[in-house]
């Protein structure tokens, strides 16, 4: 992939961003959904690239933009697979709450898992607990191998976990072995991603959450060195089956290299609500302020970026 690649796909980030934002605590997740996709599909249009959905808002008949196997670019520059998720995290933008994002990644084509949309066991870590972690082991001997590896006291690491009734068991183990927990809403990509910055104050992910924002998180992880494990979990016969006709056993452990291949590939990220990595968007008049990130695996190049947008020159946050 070309290495100006990166630059490129933060704008469209700050676009869905910045289109999605203006929907804050106004109740309507739907409507801020739309607004980002909307803005991200503009975006895309004007990216030298050659790209194909392999992750994204559906089936095409279930989305009318940004759908599975939907082509994005200009039809010049790299082939490449792409992953979307306009706005992760629609109950937090509804509700106004912390870390929504508007994301994306980006490989080598055919090097990212085209993972269904059902719900995925997840256990993440940032780089210095890499190769210690294991999905098939107990939530008290992941808390030790953390500790160990990050020479804490398993009373100081902090676990990270979406608040739901699935996950009564994982919080009450995690509280009986003393560890800390921050229970999260929505959002686990950037819980994923703050296992690997020192400054969210976050050292490992449990728990279930979707397929698609799985392979995300991985695309990330691999950019910071970090590591996910997975496994699907289908809820019916009909998902079971789609597994299979996707070639993918649903008992196997899916690791970094199962679900991005290859050694390079890109992640992008702007805050749409204030988190512990991003700041959120903010309007100023005349122009709107982002903040984001984005990551490059081959190498290893990670990039804060504030933007400060013109709404009066650029109102639909498209420039040709």
């Amino acid at each position: 992939m070309e290495r100006s690649l990166s630059m490129e796909l933060v704008r469209v980030t700050e676009a869905a961003a910045l289109s999605s934002a203006r929907w804050m605590g106004r109740g309507k997740k739907m409507e801020a959904d739309d607004a980002a996709t909307s803005a991200m599909r503009d975006v895309f249009d004007t990216i030298p690239m050659k790209g194909t959905v392999v992750i994204g808002e559906g089936e095409m008949d279930e989305a009318p933009m940004l759908y599975i196997g939907e082509k994005l670019g200009t039809g010049y520059g790299p082939r490449v697979d792409v992953a979307v998720d306009p706005l992760e995290g629609t109950n937090i933008v509804a509700s106004g709450g912390w870390n929504a994002l508007a994301v994306l990644a980006v490989a080598d084509h055919g090097n990212l898992l085209h993972a269904p949309d059902m719900y995925m066991d997840k256990i993440a870590v940032g780089p210095e607990a890499v190769g210690q972690i294991d999905i098939n082991a107990s939530v008290i001997d992941n808390l030790k191998a953390v500790a160990k590896a990050k020479n804490k006291d398993v009373e100081d690491v902090v676990a990270t976990v979406l608040n739901r009734p699935r996950h009564e068991e994982i919080i009450q183990q995690l509280r009986e072995a003393g560890a800390r927990i921050k229970l999260i809403d929505d959002g686990d990509v950037a819980a994923a991603i703050n296992t690997a910055f020192d400054q969210t104050g976050v050292d490992i992910l449990f728990g279930s959450g979707g397929a698609p924002e799985g392979v995300i998180s991985a695309v990330a992880l691999k950019c910071l060195g970090g590591e996910i494990q997975g496994r699907l979990i289908p809820q019916n016969d009909e998902e079971i089956t789609r597994c299979e006709g996707m070639g993918i056993d649903v008992k196997k452990v899916l690791r970094m290299e199962d679900l991005v291949r290859g050694d390079d590939a890109i992640f992008a990220a702007t805050g749409v609500t204030d988190g512990e990595l991003l700041r959120g968007v903010q309007f100023k008049g005349a122009h709107g302020e982002t903040q984001s990130v984005v990551m490059r695996a081959k190498s290893g190049t990670v990039r804060f970026i504030d933007g400060r947008h013109s709404l009066d020159k650029k109102p639909n946050l498209v420039m040709k």
